[in-house]
């Protein structure tokens, strides 16, 4: 790869982080861009002084990147619902506009494009698992709806560019991925590591609802090696596939798995349910199987342990 240019949008995030990483251990040329206002710049602070490397401070919906590069995996968005619900109009201008102007790059440039769009598409599912061919549940007007119907609306971008000029792109619905770098704190942290970040502070940890509601959770080494293979796998021009991992895991056991891992003494705060917060996420993974051989190996045990490791030397 080391003829290959790479760029990455949102690539001081988690997702984006561990891709330059693996992308600058294959000997790729990576040009990094991301605005900071959720990925952090520690993320990739070890990778600066490669000159394999380059990192830009840029907001994508702004002006025109000047850069030609042969693959592109575009990631940048608001990904947690904290962050989005707070952020709404800020989070359809990343979402529409920002992928407008990344596939104006790539039409220009001929790149071969990968969009990571969520299975926030599919809202309160009533299929499981989830196919990709699934039109989904989605309230429109609801609070999540800045989020799933702008990622909604940016695959349907997507298509027409495809089918109006050729380009080399494709689709994946990402599900609930975590690892080392997911944030905790703030507007950022998700479920798995909000309570990882609460239990070893002994602080109360708050479930949303009863708890019984379930996710699939994927490490993020089976989620990277997934997103290199959907992009470089030939097969996948024009696709939208599912990755996630097809085990689901109820919030709850969830929660006392991180207790039992992190030696805690905090005790379970349940609140009020937001609205339209999906009761279950599970995917079929079956065209991801069939197309790219992903199967997802880091089992949750294993992958929470590392997790809470790094949390904990942070």
């Amino acid at each position: 790869m080391s003829d290959k240019q790479f760029l990455i949008t949102g690539g001081a995030g988690f997702l984006g982080s561990w891709l330059c990483d693996l992308l600058i251990a294959k000997n790729a040329r990576v040009y990094c861009i991301d605005n900071l206002s959720s990925g952090r710049a520690e993320n990739i602070k070890h990778l600066l002084k490669n000159k394999s490397f380059v990192f830009k401070k840029h907001d994508i919906t702004k002006n025109t990147l000047n850069v030609k590069p042969d693959y592109i995996f575009h990631l940048a968005s608001r990904p947690s619902p904290d962050d989005y619900l707070n952020n709404a109009i800020q989070t359809i201008d990343v979402n529409t506009e920002g992928t407008r102007k990344i596939l104006e790059l790539t039409r220009k440039t001929d790149a071969k494009l990968l969009f990571t769009s969520t299975s926030e598409v599919y809202g309160e599912a009533t299929v499981f698992p989830t196919p990709e061919n699934y039109y989904g549940n989605v309230n429109p007007s609801g609070p999540r709806s800045c989020y799933d119907e702008s990622k909604r609306l940016c695959e349907s971008l997507c298509m027409a560019y495809n089918r109006t000029y050729g380009l080399d792109l494709r689709i994946v619905r990402l599900f609930n991925t975590y690892g080392p770098r997911l944030r905790g704190d703030g507007n950022y942290g998700r479920a798995l590591s909000r309570f990882i970040w609460q239990s070893i502070n002994n602080q109360r940890i708050t479930i949303w609802g009863n708890g019984k509601q379930t996710r699939s959770f994927c490490y993020i080494t089976d989620m990277i090696n997934g997103l290199m293979a959907s992009l470089l796998v030939k097969r996948t021009k024009g696709e939208t596939i599912n990755l996630g991992n097809p085990k689901e895991t109820r919030i709850i056991d969830l929660a006392n798995m991180v207790i039992k891992l992190t030696d805690s003494k905090s005790e379970v705060k349940y609140l009020p349910m937001p609205d339209n917060d999906p009761r279950r996420r599970l995917p079929k993974i079956t065209k991801a199987r069939q197309i790219i051989g992903f199967t997802p190996r880091v089992k949750l045990n294993q992958g929470l342990s590392k997790t809470i490791e790094w949390q904990i030397d942070r």
